[in-house]
């Protein structure tokens, strides 16, 4: 996938674009994916995503802003996974806010990028103020017949409109089986193993330390969770294990949050390498608890009841496949 960190100056080949903020890449930002790449491929151009960095609301609103489902490395795998050719990348900043609906759509969509088709969910709002909306889109987007404008109705699950804002709250009240179905996949966290305090291993359960580019997550608390990585060969390798994400306030105080993740038998060196977690199966919610002795005792509980529910899961795969042959 082309990436392009700045606006374009000069004219370049017509794309068919859609614009938002992707965080998380749930159904509904899949589906309107697969209808600009329908339309990309109809028209013979590319297919490209225009999105923003940061998020506009952690520019102009810092003490509103949700917790992101993805950093901007994350969004990016994922649209080029979803098989978008390129994305522009607008930085959010105080002078990119306050240009005008009209400038947005003439001198940026028209004029630099060249958009020749365009889609659109019915509620984009856009331009400094979000004065911007559809109508003012519908009037002076199209030139001469040379431009298409789609307007892109929300999709649902189950009578729930499937968005960034669902997938949050389904996070939050720890219905991962929901967020699962409203993003196409489990949530996952990517990061890179670091060096930490040992205190996993000086407990018994060594722990793979994720570095986190955000401190502020949708979630916290004790996960059953799959570990997902590229080996020194390029091989890809997985592993189970149980995740705690969050601050240790049994052996921390006032410590950034963390996220650890104990992989079952598993006794190799994963420094340095980049794991991706899926989490799976919420188990608790993090706890203080009074001393070393009564953590320990949890984690080995935690451990069981990760496994329980992997064995739950192998079973119904199986019986699954056994129900296809």
């Amino acid at each position: 996938m082309h990436i392009t960190r700045r606006r374009i100056t000069d004219r370049g080949e017509p794309v068919a674009l859609t614009i938002g903020n992707f965080d998380g890449v749930h159904l509904g930002h899949q589906a309107m994916i697969a209808r600009l790449k329908r339309a990309a491929g109809r028209l013979g151009i590319a297919a490209c995503v225009m999105t923003f960095e940061p998020h506009p609301r952690e520019r102009l609103m810092p003490g509103q802003a949700p917790a992101r489902l993805t950093d901007l490395r994350e969004k990016l795998e994922l649209l080029a996974a979803y098989g978008v050719s390129r994305a522009q990348i607008c930085r959010f900043d105080h002078a990119f806010a306050k240009i005008s609906a009209e400038s947005f759509v003439t001198r940026i969509l028209q004029q630099e990028m060249n958009v020749r088709w365009l889609l659109v969910g019915e509620d984009f709002r856009f331009g400094a103020q979000r004065t911007g909306d559809i109508a003012l889109l519908q009037k002076i987007f199209p030139e001469s017949g040379e431009r298409e404008l789609e307007i892109m109705p929300p999709v649902t699950l189950d009578g729930q409109r499937v968005s960034s804002t669902a997938v949050r709250s389904a996070l939050l009240s720890g219905d991962l089986d929901l967020a699962t179905d409203l993003m196409g996949r489990p949530y996952s966290v990517s990061g890179r193993v670091v060096d930490g305090l040992k205190l996993g291993r000086e407990l018994g359960f060594p722990t793979a330390n994720i570095r986190l580019k955000q401190q502020r997550l949708p979630l916290n608390g004790i996960f059953a969770v799959e570990a997902g990585w590229c080996n020194d060969s390029g091989h890809t390798r997985r592993a189970r294990g149980v995740a705690s994400l969050g601050v240790r306030p049994t052996v921390l105080n006032d410590a950034q949050p963390l996220l650890e993740v104990h992989l079952f038998d598993f006794n190799e060196q994963i420094y340095g390498q980049r794991l991706r977690i899926d989490f799976l199966q919420k188990l608790r919610d993090e706890e203080k608890f009074p001393d070393i002795e009564t953590l320990i005792t949890q984690i080995e509980h935690d451990i069981d009841c990760a496994k329980a529910y992997f064995s739950r899961m192998d079973a119904a795969m199986h019986q699954t496949v056994c129900l296809d042959c």
